[in-house]
């Protein structure tokens, strides 16, 4: 069974994120940025840029430690 297609296209933030409204993600993209400088810009995108370099060495780790384990397991 395949898993089912996710369009973006269209989607509201909260329903692609957490539902709590002090959540960081959600308050992110909902400030509004028409006042920020380009430099400003360039520089939230360079912190958003390294988040998410953050997040995909989490995810890298995690497989990682799963894989690990589950060699453990195997044997």
């Amino acid at each position: 069974m395949r898993p089912a297609a996710v369009n973006f296209i269209g989607m509201e933030p909260d329903d692609l994120f957490a539902k709590r409204p002090d959540d960081p993600v959600n308050q992110l993209i909902r400030q509004d940025i028409d006042h920020l400088s380009i430099d400003e810009l360039e520089a939230r995108i360079a912190a958003l840029q390294g988040e998410i370099e953050r997040c995909r060495l989490k995810i890298q780790k995690a497989v990682n430690h799963r894989a690990t384990a589950e060699g453990l397991f195997k044997r």
